[in-house]
């Protein structure tokens, strides 16, 4: 028998073939049919969407609509490959303002499934149905609008039909969808059906109210506002708070231009605002609408519309990270203090608006330098020496001394007793438990401190404020030389200035070659090849490292840890006083430096509950 393969003529692939293929980008379960139809509703400007299943979307899948309709001289040409009426350029390509415009969707669903689409123009007199398997045109009966019938997807298609999972499980990922499309369109109401029983409905009416009826008030109640705009960008949305952080990424919807997408660069960028409350494996939950102008974003990069190319995606990581950031730093302490069964109801409630702002944008490119400095903080310590010869030893001697500086409370720092009329959140101290817990009363009720987690997070704080003016660099005595990848080379070259401003002084010596000839003063001691290496693939990645931000913030946090009051130790009402003070002021309150809680309010409410008072 011949190991040779007996050679195949080339040949043209038969049309229904290549919509088969092609199919298999597009479609691979009822929650992509699903997610295409709906698409193309929302383009058609509809405000009513009615999706009905059977047998999870695998034997059936009916989306009705109340958009402009199809005309009927046009139904047969909808149901061709690459046959579209929302773009007709390369120039409309570039700037594309609908959900869909590939023309592929109707096509490759109908090369796998039976499909039937009935629509009607407000003009027409009735609406015509075609029935895809037969090109078959005839009357129909239905109110302005477009429906569409899937029957027995990937019924040609065995071999396909076989990866799609139970009924159940189908049937979560097409709610999921439609969860997703319904965040960021609140002015479409959606409701879907699942073998003749209501699942999910949700009115037109605001975008705070579609994200309460999408979420729920716990997400909602558990959150914090993002608002930013300037002229081609905006940003919208909500943060959930450290407090429910969930142990899956099942709670993060990122939007672009309307789109639902999974990009790593963006997502990296809200996750590492989370980085000082949020540690561990836990994830972060947030809904972000980013509306941008539609030729500084590249949608065309994969059939599904889920992924994206942003022409200045470094500076809009950034700028997330910042928003994010300076929406989970203030504490509830800072402001007032309430039951954890009401505790969002004091958060800012500032609207969240995802309405497409795209047509409102200007045409001017986005500069990459969009984003607003940081605030300037007032600094009063002696800057580390720039002693080149400077030993792990000396920096720590040096840090220890920062450290002190923010240390001792004492008796006459804070009155025993506060002012009468002083509305402070944390209220007064009353008592310690067991060296550990410290006990106040404010105007709700009791308030739990846990002191060491409490200190640790104020002094964590107030040493990050001390270092953040910029990077201190060290320059090394005898440079470090390694070797590079050839993306890594490129990076360096590329990345030069981001480098430099994380205290890194790169510089090419070949073709796989770099040199180091300084490094940032806190990190002294440090692996600094494995460092350049890790810097240098996350700014490759994500166009930006905070990967040397944070390695200094974890030295901090450790000397924080070691330097914030024990347990056991006797603190006096003035201390305990003088602590609530700082809590009140500090950044980030709620959490120490490891994610836990700081504190805890019981509610009069909750205190007559435990005694079973009014009852």
């Amino acid at each position: 028998m011949s190991d040779v393969l007996e050679r195949r003529p080339i040949r043209e692939l038969p049309d229904e073939l290549i919509s088969q293929i092609a199919a298999g980008e597009v479609v691979d379960r009822p929650a992509a049919v699903v997610r295409e139809l709906l698409d193309n509703a929302i383009d058609a400007g509809s405000r009513q969407v009615t999706v009905r299943l059977a047998g999870g979307g695998i034997r059936a899948v009916t989306v009705e609509d109340d958009g402009a309709g199809i005309p009927a001289d046009e139904l047969p040409l909808a149901l061709r490959r690459h046959a579209t009426s929302k773009i007709a350029s390369l120039a409309e390509l570039e700037a594309v303002g609908t959900l869909g415009f590939r023309g592929e969707a109707l096509a490759a669903i109908a090369s796998v499934s039976d499909l039937t689409l009935t629509s009607r123009t407000a003009s027409a007199e009735h609406a015509t149905q075609l029935v895809a398997r037969s090109g078959e045109l005839r009357p129909a009966a239905r109110a302005r609008g477009t429906t569409v019938e899937v029957r027995e997807l990937f019924f040609n298609t065995p071999a396909r039909r076989k990866f799609l999972k139970s009924e159940s499980t189908e049937q979560g990922h097409t709610l999921e969808t439609l969860r997703r499309i319904a965040l960021v369109h609140p002015q479409v109401g959606f409701s879907l059906w699942a073998d003749g029983k209501p699942l999910a409905q949700w009115r037109a009416g605001s975008p705070e109210q579609r994200l309460q009826d999408v979420l729920g008030k716990d997400f909602v109640s558990a959150s914090r506002p993002l608002a930013w705009e300037v002229a081609q960008l905006r940003i919208s949305g909500r943060v959930g708070l450290p407090e429910i952080a969930r142990s899956r990424a099942d709670q993060q919807y990122l939007f672009v231009n309307g789109r639902f997408v999974r990009d790593r660069t963006l997502q990296h960028g809200l996750r590492a605002a989370f980085d000082d409350v949020l540690h561990g494996k836990l994830q972060p939950s947030y809904c972000v609408a980013i509306d941008i102008a539609p030729e500084l974003v590249d949608v065309n990069v994969h059939p599904t519309k889920i992924e994206v190319r942003l022409r200045d995606g470094r500076a809009l990581h950034q700028q997330l990270q910042r928003l994010a950031a300076e929406a989970l730093a203030p504490s509830r302490a800072s402001t007032v203090a309430v039951s954890s069964a009401s505790a969002a109801e004091s958060l800012p409630n500032t609207p969240y608006n995802l309405s497409p702002m795209r047509a409102a944008l200007a045409a001017e490119p986005l500069p990459s330098a969009f984003l607003r400095p940081p605030q300037q903080q007032s600094m009063d310590w002696r800057a580390p020496p720039h002693d080149a010869g400077m030993a792990p030893p000396a920096r720590d001697a040096w840090l220890a001394r920062l450290v002190g500086a923010t240390l001792g409370v004492t008796e006459t720092q804070v009155p025993a007793t506060d002012p009468p009329g002083a509305d402070q959140p944390l209220g007064r101290a009353v008592a310690q438990i067991h060296g550990i817990y410290v006990l106040a009363e404010n105007r709700h009720g009791l308030v739990l401190v846990d002191m060491h987690a409490a200190h640790e997070r104020v002094l964590y704080e107030r040493l990050k404020a001390q270092l953040a003016t910029r990077v201190q660099a060290q320059p090394l005595l005898v440079p470090q030389v390694f070797a590079a990848s050839s993306e890594e080379i490129e990076t360096a070259e590329a990345q030069q200035q981001a480098l430099l401003q994380l205290g890194l002084d790169l510089t090419v010596l070949g073709r796989q070659q770099l040199c180091l000839r300084s490094q940032p003063l806190l990190l002294a001691g440090a692996d600094l090849v494995a460092l350049c290496h890790q810097v240098l693939a996350d700014l490759a990645q994500h166009g930006a490292s905070n990967l040397l931000e944070r390695a200094q913030h974890d030295l901090l946090a450790t000397m924080a840890c070691h330097a914030a009051v024990r347990a056991n130790r006797s603190l006096s009402l003035p201390e305990m006083n003088a602590l609530l003070r700082d809590m009140e002021a500090t950044e980030r309150a709620d959490q120490c430096n490891h994610g836990r809680p700081t504190w805890r309010q019981l509610s009069m409410k909750d205190l007559d509950a435990l005694f079973l008072r009014g009852r």
